[in-house]
């Protein structure tokens, strides 16, 4: 009998592995990385099939969380000399003028422009953290939810679990109690879904009445913004837009309401006229897109790219095609900047970014970097720029649930360069000599950059 039951085990393995297999083949991967799961599953199937379930899907198949298509019938781009705005468009992601673009100092000026927005909500407050700290901002923050909440605005919240494992869990009782709506992206309870365990909602966004939308890469901690000055407080970005932009975020969170579980929400009205003179496309990412569409603009920005790129980002472990596309950059006379924190607070990454960084600088890209900690995400490429939740690395822009903006306005793009130049001037271009035992340690760590 127990060769009858070892037999069976083989068989269905086998099929597992098989169907695996086609699975594998079926994907978007590059030959590279499809030959080597393949060899993986045959030569360690035991060891190679637990990891390809729990790491090896990127998109997801549930039809319930797939962007809707936004093609149609669009308005040609601002400027049609600009290749990415075509790709945009034709992604069926086009760009709208008349918006209003406010960009935040320092974490003060985030803090005090998240709190008024938050106060000042009047019918709903759909709201999206990677993290939520239990710190004296996190409690604020609840607290503010929660009066708007028994005032009679409608709060949605969602949270990433990874991101918010240590969130202010009695405040969100709390505020749960008040009528807000809290869910968790939880990819340990989600993977019937198609999630694997590496995803992450690592966006940062708060639509206030369908008509406001605070944005950018800060995440609700006391590190990060807050309404008192701090010296250990990390340099981010953060802003605030109008217009209407506005309805393709709502389009994005109602995407990621409904993956969550969340009930019905009330449709907010949209304010549709124009509240300023910013030209702005916003580009979501994540695993319920089917194609890489932020990866491809950024790549495809990159090479187009005549003067200058200047990308501030907390961690760099991009991809081969976008490392050799700033190289290529700056070997043709592009003025390539990249300005890191001197140590992030993730060792790993910061161990595998080395190899590209002394690759690139041999190229003559300047890598400036600071010791204090930059948790901003910009890259400028000459007179237009993407901003908002993504590093600059492998999990970002082909992993996770981002969004980002695409800047084009002459007033905005003026700013922003004021802004980088002003972070800059603190910053030291001399990278650091590595030991041959780091040498060694950055080349293994490179190899897991995707998913740190």
């Amino acid at each position: 009998m127990s060769w009858l039951i070892t037999h069976l085990a083989i068989v269905a393995i086998s099929l597992v592995i098989a169907a695996s297999a086609l699975v594998i083949l079926g994907q978007k991967r590059s030959p590279q990385a499809t030959l080597a799961w393949l060899l993986f599953l045959i030569l360690l199937p035991y060891v190679a099939l637990p990891l390809y379930l729990t790491f090896g899907f990127r998109k997801s198949t549930s039809s319930a969380h797939q962007l809707a298509d936004r093609a149609g019938a669009q308005p040609k781009p601002d400027h049609p000399e600009k290749r990415v705005i075509n790709l945009l468009q034709n992604s069926g992601f086009s760009g709208s003028a008349g918006n209003s673009f406010k960009m935040h100092e320092d974490g003060i000026k985030a803090w005090e422009s998240l709190r008024d927005i938050i106060a000042n909500a009047e019918i709903s407050l759909d709201i999206t953290f990677y993290l939520l700290a239990s710190d004296p901002v996190g409690e604020a923050f609840c607290a503010l939810l929660e009066e708007r909440a028994k005032a009679g605005v409608s709060v949605h919240l969602i949270l990433d679990r990874f991101g918010s494992l240590q969130a202010p869990w009695t405040a969100l009782r709390r505020l749960k109690a008040a009528g807000a709506e809290v869910r968790l992206y939880s990819p340990f309870t989600d993977w019937a879904k198609g999630v694997n365990i590496s995803l992450r909602n690592h966006r940062k966004m708060v639509i206030a009445d369908g008509q406001r939308v605070w944005a950018g890469g800060r995440n609700v901690a006391t590190h990060y913004l807050g309404p008192q000055s701090d010296e250990q407080r990390w340099i981010d970005f953060s802003f605030v837009v109008e217009g209407p932009v506005v309805e393709q975020y709502i389009a994005v969170f109602s995407a990621d309401w409904t993956f969550v579980g969340g009930s019905h929400r009330p449709e907010s009205p949209v304010l549709r006229e124009e509240k300023g003179s910013s030209s702005l496309n916003l580009i979501p990412s994540g695993p319920n897109m089917a194609d890489d569409l932020l990866y491809d603009a950024v790549v495809l920005a990159c090479h187009q790219a005549n003067a200058r790129i200047w990308i501030f980002t907390p961690y760099f472990t991009p991809t081969p095609n976008l490392t050799q596309a700033l190289s290529i950059a700056a070997r043709r006379g592009v003025d390539v900047r990249i300005l890191l924190p001197e140590k992030s607070n993730q060792w790993l990454a910061d161990l595998a970014r080395g190899p590209a960084l002394r690759s690139l600088g041999c190229d003559g890209v300047r890598i400036l970097t600071l010791t204090k900690m930059i948790h901003a995400k910009a890259i400028l490429i000459d007179d237009s720029a993407f901003v908002g939740s993504a590093n600059f690395d492998s999990r970002s822009l082909l992993l996770n649930y981002e969004t980002m903006l695409f800047v084009r306005s002459v007033e905005d793009i003026s700013a922003l360069t004021c802004w980088m130049n002003g972070v800059m001037t603190d910053a030291s271009e001399e990278l650091a000599k590595s030991s041959l035992w780091r040498r060694f340690s950055e080349g293994v760590f490179r190899l897991i950059s995707p998913i740190l």
